[in-house]
């Protein structure tokens, strides 16, 4: 991921440093499993702990280096642990395992710590979308469907429905944070031919991970799903910034994204406050759902291993991470920095709708009164239509019709902006992680 993008906590956890730090450590763990076992003297393996080398940036050019003649970058990494740690007790780094118990299993315990963070971005973004709902619940607006004004909403409302979107995304991200946080070390075709399960399950268990049956690779569907979650998330935060962007056009003028002192629109034209943050948040989710096609085309791999996935995950896993939480971060600073321009709102659905927007509580009412549906719907079409064309107060062209036998109270009922949003507070019930 290009450094405009890269969380630095994040960017860390998929380091050459942080990796091979954490194969260092499943060696480790491992070396101390067969131990218990029986298998490694206790005395080397206090040996291997004490002599365990620094992973730093000399280490990971070491590795390099030694990958020039391996051609295999995980036994170049052996080779470097054991000649730091030197013989006899070098020997044991690496016994009985193949390269993917150490690779998948440190993987996925980096995984999961940047799951951990997903996670926690996601519910900030979702706890900034709440309190703007919270805040906005009974500010009037015109809803919209297929981009032509509807009948009226709340920006609340609005806010509530995306906090609910992002919420089921954390949990499907808690749930793909449970399906990562696995490990094997089980061999090279998954059947422990050459090391006890005793000593997979004493590694994972140090790591927090659960061991899961396998081939010689974890299974691929794990990483899908993962990938699936960041998609979504993505995908989540482009929906929240493109109504953003519609209601920060010139015509519309209801939001506006946050503008700092200093900041400029546009090079060219001063007076502009374009949306870039929701551009370019819309932009990124294009890219995070390409990654899962990458993902899915993973899954399926020759017999029980081949290492088609391998090339594909170096870019993908760590881009897709990164680029989730940087995501998160902006669109959390944008929900919570979002102009809201109520007046222009209420403008908008009164004046500028002329009255269309209570064409249906017109409809309702003619039918309540008696008439025919399909009639009260044409007489209803037709006044709309002049409104329009002659540029009239809908709710006058009505009542000027003798067909339409309404009295006031039924009238100003229709036309009551209070009676359509009364039940706006259901969207609040249902944000049930609010204290």
């Amino acid at each position: 991921m290009i450094p405009r993008y890269s969380p630095k906590d994040v960017a860390e956890l998929f380091s050459d440093v942080h990796r091979f730090d954490t194969m260092l450590e499943v060696e480790l763990l491992a070396a101390e499993g067969l131990a218990q076992k029986g298998v490694v003297p206790t005395a080397d393996v206090a040996a291997l702990r004490a002599r365990r080398p620094v992973v730093d940036a000399d280490f990971v050019a070491a590795v390099d280096e030694r990958e020039l003649t391996t051609n295999h970058d995980i036994a170049a990494f052996v080779d470097v642990v054991q000649s730091r740690i030197g013989m006899p007790e070098g020997a044991w780094i690496h016994y009985g395992m193949t390269s993917s118990d150490v690779v998948d299993t440190a993987l996925c315990y980096t995984l999961t710590q940047a799951m951990d963070i997903v996670i926690r971005e996601a519910t900030a973004l979702r706890d900034a979308l709440t309190r703007r709902a919270v805040e906005s619940i009974d500010w009037p607006i015109t809803g919209r469907t297929h981009g032509v004004h509807a009948e009226p909403t709340t920006f609340g409302a609005k806010f509530s429905l995306f906090a609910l979107q992002v919420q089921r995304d954390i949990e499907r991200a808690t749930h793909a944070r449970v399906a990562i946080a696995v490990g094997k070390l089980s061999g090279a075709v998954g059947t422990y031919s050459n090391i006890d399960p005793e000593v997979e399950e004493f590694v994972c268990r140090a790591l927090g991970l659960t061991p899961v049956p396998a081939t010689q690779v974890i299974a691929r569907d794990r990483h899908a799903e993962l990938l699936y979650v960041c998609a979504a998330l993505g995908t989540s935060m482009e929906q929240f910034a493109l109504e953003v962007r519609h209601l920060a056009r010139t015509e519309v003028g209801e939001a506006q994204e946050p503008f700092a002192p200093g900041q400029k629109g546009s090079s060219a034209m001063p007076h502009k406050r374009n949306p870039i943050l929701s551009e370019r948040l819309c932009g990124l989710a294009r890219v995070l759902r390409g990654y899962l096609q990458s993902g899915l085309e993973d899954v399926a791999l020759w017999h029980e291993r081949d290492i088609s996935h391998s090339s594909v995950e170096r870019v993908v896993l760590p881009d897709a991470l990164q680029l989730t939480v940087y995501m998160l971060r902006q669109a959390t600073g944008l929900a919570d920095g979002l102009v809201l321009m109520r007046e222009r709102a209420l403008e908008n659905l009164t004046e500028g709708s002329l009255g269309l927007v209570f064409s249906q509580s017109v409809l309702l009412a003619l039918v309540e009164s008696g008439m025919a549906r399909d009639r009260a719907y044409r007489i209803v079409q037709a006044a709309a239509l002049i409104s329009i064309e002659q540029k009239r107060n809908f709710r006058d062209v009505v009542e000027a019709d003798e067909a339409v036998q309404l009295d006031e109270t039924t009238f100003t009922r229709a036309f009551d902006i209070e009676r359509m949003v009364t039940h706006r507070r259901r969207f609040l019930d249902a944000l049930t992680w609010q204290s």
